[in-house]
């Protein structure tokens, strides 16, 4: 992990929130896993920060359910189980299309063209199958959908969620023809859109995230790219 120092005492509020930025992300991307202890003093000199940030760092990570302080033992890794997974695409399903619905009624035409732009994107690097490039714009074309259903709960919830399912989502992307067909269904929620046509909207858009869960549900159990200890 990358270190990095403070320079004043008004930064530390930003020191602890890029602390837990890199254990958010490690623990996300499956860099450190389940079971995992969180020592502070060895992430103290890996980060080159005091114990001051890593400890709220820490807190806060607990506020997002992702570790759990126990007595004597301090900071363990809980991480995202497979079942947390499966549930985040359970719930998706019944809300993500609400999002688009809102998002058919109410969608400038600056996001709109913002939304084409990322359906071009995704498929010139499905064509290349740029795994990388995918991800990054699956993600934009969910956020500007989240924008501009004009909503910020229902934002803040999917976007959470979205984030929460990363290493599901790497390794969904990796799944043999699912790329090429998330495409189609992207392409197929931006008609609707474009058509303000809230029905199909909502509609194609629970369909879309139904699929991604399935597909992850169908092959997880089996896979080697996905190592996530299903546990409570």
């Amino acid at each position: 992990m990358e270190k990095f120092s403070i320079n004043s005492e008004r930064e530390a509020y930003s020191l602890s929130a890029k602390v837990f930025n890199i254990l958010e992300e490690n623990i996300l991307s499956g860099k450190l896993q389940s079971g995992y202890n969180l020592i502070e003093t060895k992430l103290s000199e890996e980060l080159g920060v005091s114990r001051t940030p890593i400890r709220e760092a820490i807190r806060q990570l607990e506020l997002e359910g992702l570790v759990k302080v126990i007595p004597n033992k301090g900071a363990v890794v809980l991480g995202v189980s497979i079942q947390d997974i499966k549930d985040i695409y359970a719930i998706r399903t019944l809300i993500e299309g609400l999002a688009a619905r809102w998002a058919a009624e109410k969608i400038t035409p600056e996001e709109i063209a913002q939304l084409q732009e990322s359906v071009d994107l995704l498929e010139f690097y499905t064509n290349r199958n740029d795994m990388q490039h995918l991800q990054q714009f699956d993600s934009r074309f969910h956020e500007i959908i989240y924008d501009a259903c004009k909503s910020r709960p229902l934002k803040h919830t999917l976007t959470n969620f979205h984030h929460f399912i990363k290493k599901a989502r790497t390794f969904s992307f990796n799944t043999p023809g699912r790329a090429k067909k998330a495409l189609e269904e992207h392409k197929a929620i931006l008609k609707a859109i474009i058509n303000r046509d809230a029905d199909t909207a909502e509609k194609l858009a629970c369909e879309h995230v139904k699929n991604a869960g399935e597909n992850f549900i169908e092959h997880v159990s089996t896979s080697e790219l996905f190592k996530i200890k299903n546990e409570k």
